[in-house]
């Protein structure tokens, strides 16, 4: 039974070694897209990094963060 246990508890920690960190967040791409159409699901630029963003992260990001993310896209800033 102690046998049983120990191989219990070393299979556990021997996944937990192989565990690796989450992938780092990525900002999608909006650049030489078109706002309202097929492409963007007919939604603004912003509204559509925001809900890219999500269905990639699982986090919303604000419509501020948003917009200043689109800007810097556009201006070639990011």
């Amino acid at each position: 039974m102690s046998k049983l246990i120990l191989l219990a508890l070393f299979a556990v920690g021997a996944l937990l070694c192989l565990a690796q960190p989450a992938a780092a967040q990525t900002i999608p791409n909006v650049r030489g897209l078109q706002a309202f159409t097929a492409e963007t699901r007919f939604m603004s630029l912003p509204g559509y990094l925001r809900w890219q963003y999500f269905v990639e992260n699982d986090v919303w990001i604000s419509r501020a963060e948003a917009n200043a993310l689109v800007t810097a896209q556009r201006t070639g800033g990011a």
